[in-house]
């Protein structure tokens, strides 16, 4: 795939990974959800790299929404003290994940 912020959404995802299961031991749910959404940032990511037009920034939208929601689940965890604070590293993936997609989803007409 050519486009480079789908490698950073990998290895973001590999980093998450480990702190669903954390979630999960917490609260199934915030599991269940925290899985979901970090599953679909890569594969709306994906799917928007080879879309056209609105479904192309619907994509990558969706992408930015679910990236959004897997930090809120982490944060949500951290708030009820299930989850310490995040290593500068994620952190500076998510900035970065998120900071991309709400560029290619707002393209500048």
């Amino acid at each position: 795939m050519d486009l480079k912020i789908y490698d950073v959404v990998l290895e973001l995802v590999r980093l998450v990974a480990p702190l669903v299961v954390v979630l999960r031991a917490h609260s199934a749910e915030l599991g269940d959800q925290c899985e979901r959404a970090l599953i679909s940032i890569p594969l709306n990511t994906a799917e928007g790299s080879y879309s056209r037009g609105r479904n192309k920034c619907a994509r990558y939208h969706n992408a930015l929404g679910s990236a959004r929601e897997v930090l809120a689940c982490l944060e949500t965890a951290q708030a009820f003290g299930w989850l310490g604070p995040l290593e500068v590293h994620m952190s500076e993936l998510f900035r970065r994940v998120i900071g991309t997609l709400v560029r290619l989803a707002n393209p500048k007409r």
